[in-house]
This record gives C-alpha cells, structure tokens and sequence, in this order.
C-alpha cells in the first residue's frame, strides 16, 4: 500500500543555523491516524511546519530529505497549494479569528477550497452536525468560547477545506479530559466515516494511543522510536521525554 505521506530523512533548520530536527522519517497511510509524542520542544511542531509549508514563515528551510505526499514531492510547495490539494494543519494554541464569529471562522476554511456557495454551505451543516455546541454559538465572537470550544472551531474550519490529511498539533493542551475524548472520538469516527487520515503530534499519550494506528517518538529532533499504537501502550515511553515523570 503507498503511503499517503511520506517524510523521508528530513533535516530542518531556523535561519540557516538553529538546527531543530534531524533525520527524522515517518509514514502516515491512507485512512490512518497516526501519533507523533514527545515532550515539548523535541521537535513535534517544527515537523509539522515543515510538512505543511508554514516552516518558511518562521524563517526554517529543510536541509535535507524530501516530504512526499499523494505521490508528489511537496518539500518546496506553498501552503495555499497543500490546501486546495487536501493537507491542512490545526496549529498549537488554536488560533481562531478572535474577532470572528464562529460561523465566520469556519467559513474561512471552506472559502480556502474556492467551493461554491452551496459546497460550502452543506460542508458547514455536516461541521454543525459533528459540533453540535459550535451550531448553538454559531453567531458568539470565538474568543469568547472556552478553550474547548476554540480547539472544536479550529478543527472544524480544517474539516471545511474537505482535507485528506489533517495535521493535528497537540489537540489536548489546556483542556479537560472530557473534552479532549470528544475530540479525540470525533477524529476517529471523521476516519472510519470519511477516510481521513491523522497526524496527531501529542504529549498526552494516553489519548493519543486510544485512537492511533502507529506512533513515533521524538526525541531531542530525532525519532527515538516508533511502532503500532498498541506496541506503545504495552510499554513504558516515559523514558523518550518529560524526563521519564509520570
């Protein structure tokens, strides 16, 4: 089977002299959700950035390797490009349009595809549909909902670009276990429905592994290991970061 995403020894660098990852290669295939763990700085974002072309805006540049992606090599391409051809990512931190209301965000997605007005509206009723919550503040300011909520509004307006691969960068950070399995339930329930694939990066590896297929570990921007989902949760990766604490 070929791989929907292929990154193939890649070697990433900030202004030409901050070396930040290193000979990293992993897979994601077709209909996969696939975790990537570690603790914070070992290097989950900046390969994320680099797959999906927002590395150049922080003035990074791979070095070395290739990312391929749908068969084609996508190292050099624009991130505008990656989104009309099914490769978006949902940043850390969110990053809604604070101002915005939520429906106006989600909106932003589905203009980012150039679909007809009545795509777009039917792709916002099938996002209403998996964020219930989102339909009733449909007409609130996002930077008035809760971090939950934020974390729902941004995948959804990834969902609205009607991706292939979806690049999820630590969906979990500052929210309650609760809401982290809603969204983590939502993810894999998008694969089975629609077979879309997943790169979750995460420090939480307990939901994580609940819904992966594969996992790697960075490590100080080097994989330190990698294997199925159920390998890792019979084992103990604590050793690979947060300095083995629990």
């Amino acid at each position: 089977m070929t791989n929907l995403l292929t990154v193939d020894h890649i070697e990433v660098a900030y202004d030409q002299v901050i070396l930040a990852v290193r000979d990293v290669s992993l897979a994601v295939p077709p209909g996969a959700i696939v975790a990537v763990l570690g603790a914070n700085g070992a290097g989950k974002s900046t390969v994320f950035k680099a797959i999906s072309g927002l590395i150049r805006a922080e003035h990074g540049a791979v070095r070395k390797g290739r990312i391929l992606y749908d068969g084609a090599d996508i190292t050099a391409a624009e991130p505008a490009a990656l989104v009309r051809r099914g490769l978006v990512q949902v940043l850390e931190g969110r990053h809604c349009f604070a101002q915005l209301t939520v429906e106006d965000n989600l909106l932003a997605g589905g203009f980012a595809r150039s679909r007809s007005r009545a795509d777009i509206q039917a792709a916002l009723e099938g996002i209403y549909a998996w964020f219930p919550r989102l339909k009733a503040r449909r007409a609130t300011a996002a930077g008035y909902l809760s971090g939950g909520e934020q974390q729902m509004v941004a995948l959804g307006r990834a969902l609205m670009t009607a991706p292939k691969l979806v690049l999820l960068d630590e969906p979990s950070m500052g929210l309650a276990p609760q809401v982290v399995d809603e969204i983590f339930d939502i993810v894999h329930r998008l694969r089975q429905r629609d077979g879309t694939s997943f790169l979750v990066a995460e420090q939480n590896t307990v939901a994580a592994l609940r819904h992966a297929d594969h996992a790697y570990v960075l490590e100080n921007g080097r994989v330190a290991a990698r294997g199925t989902a159920r390998e890792f949760a019979e084992r103990d990766v604590r050793e690979y970061y947060l300095g083995g604490a629990a």
